[in-house]
């Protein structure tokens, strides 16, 4: 398996993950509010219209939609390319809502516009939320609350308003870019979440194939150098016992045919545990050790008296399949001499735990293998994870290794599956 994203990759989800792609819809949804900002201007200028300046405040409303509409076609033309400039166009938007604002009341001693046009100042923080760049929101709702202030304090002649209602306004403002800063974060938040998830799924999914072609392959060559050998040695030990009648050849073929039913049988019982779902969990770990034990050349004991061999529950396979891996590991890897298996139910709980007195197992040396794409053990873990439970694997003193499994259970008539 690949390393696992983490939140310092930010950067290079940016580049070409979910965040730029959710960006570009928020260029969409930018456009629509800034139609929304225009429309706004116009209405108020047509139901309101100020004292003076009538035509200066057309004509700046008039260049501003033009700049609008422009963008909003080069927004959906360009693709991504306008997130480059977003912060620019913020700049804009602040700029000639204010225009118009101080053109609208600064030379009317009378005048209901411009405190109808201060308003539209509360879109602009919403603008810039849009992006999921809490930075750009954080540095524009700074000018924009500036603006606000200077505006209401430029045109309160001209409705005659007090000082401390557009202090009080300008801190609701404030309010609400903060709150578009947090939005902006918490979305972001979770985009880049989504879009570590779906790596580390595609990832995941690319990784099991990987693992399913090894086990074949692992599979085919236990099968060619084990139970197949001793077929094709049964079969030449015929072919002498049809010939000489040997004694030694009849002990011979016996023990190759004992010894293919064993693997072969050894073999099944992993593809497919029968005994697990005949017999129960504990059955199926003693049989699990017993191949072990044969494989691994070292001895085994057992504790399952806290296991009533009549339970059943929906996580049987679970942990069978988790035991498997680690007793395959132990053989492999530990060049152990005793390895102690203990399985018990205490509650809601089943608890299984592992014990080797071989060499033990280094510091991160799961860490290090995932990355070299061998996710035995992870994807145990992760499994155990997501079902409640938790997986723990230490160095034993004075010297091999223990692994312990917790994980909630329930009982259940049916047996568990893989």
């Amino acid at each position: 398996m690949r390393e696992q994203k983490t939140p310092s990759d930010v950067n290079s989800v940016e580049r070409d993950g979910a965040v730029e792609e959710y960006r570009y819809l928020g260029v969409k949804l930018e456009t629509l509010l800034r139609a929304i900002l225009v429309g706004f201007l116009i209405l108020t200028l047509a139901l309101a219209p100020p004292v003076h300046d009538l035509a200066g405040c057309w004509l700046s409303v008039g260049l501003y939609s033009v700049w609008v509409a422009a963008l909003g076609a080069w927004g959906w033309r360009q693709g991504r390319r306008p997130l480059r400039f977003e912060g620019l166009m913020l700049l804009v938007d602040l700029a000639a809502l204010g225009i118009v604002t101080l053109l609208a009341g600064a030379s009317a001693k009378q005048s209901w516009t411009a405190d109808v046009l201060v308003n539209g100042f509360f879109l602009v923080p919403l603008l810039a939320a849009t992006q999921l760049r809490p930075a750009v929101s954080a540095l524009v709702v700074v000018p924009t609350a500036a603006a606000f202030l200077a505006t209401s304090i430029a045109t309160q002649a001209a409705n005659q308003e007090p000082t401390s209602p557009i202090i009080l306004v300008t801190l609701v403002l404030v309010g609400v870019g903060l709150g578009c800063i947090g939005l902006s974060y918490v979305q972001r938040s979770r985009v880049t979440m989504v879009e570590r998830l779906a790596r580390d799924r595609i990832n995941l999914l690319g990784d099991l194939m990987t693992v399913e072609a090894r086990e074949r392959q692992q599979l085919s060559e236990r099968l060619h150098d084990g139970a197949l050998q001793y077929v094709l040695a049964a079969r030449h030990d015929l072919d002498d016992v049809r010939e000489l009648a040997d004694p030694q050849s009849f002990a011979r073929l016996d023990q190759a045919l004992t010894e293919a039913s064993t693997l072969l049988r050894s073999a099944v019982s992993e593809l497919h545990p029968a005994v697990l779902e005949q017999a129960g969990l504990a059955q199926a770990l003693r049989e699990l050790a017993s191949n072990a034990r044969a494989s691994g050349g070292f001895s085994t004991s057992l504790d399952l008296d806290g296991w009533h061999h009549d339970l059943r529950t929906k996580v049987d396979g679970l942990l069978y399949a988790s035991a498997r891996e680690l007793l395959s590991n132990v053989v492999k890897h530990a060049d152990a001499h005793t390895v102690r298996i203990s399985l018990e139910h205490q509650g809601n709980l089943a608890r299984l735990a592992i014990a080797d007195d071989g060499s033990g197992i280094p510091q991160g040396t799961v860490e290090r293998s995932v990355g070299q794409g061998h996710i035995g053990l992870a994807s145990h873990r992760a499994r155990l994870e997501a079902a409640g439970g938790t997986l723990t694997i230490r160095r034993a003193s004075p010297s091999g290794t223990i692994a312990e499994i917790e994980l909630p259970v329930r009982s259940d008539p049916g047996a568990a599956s893989l």
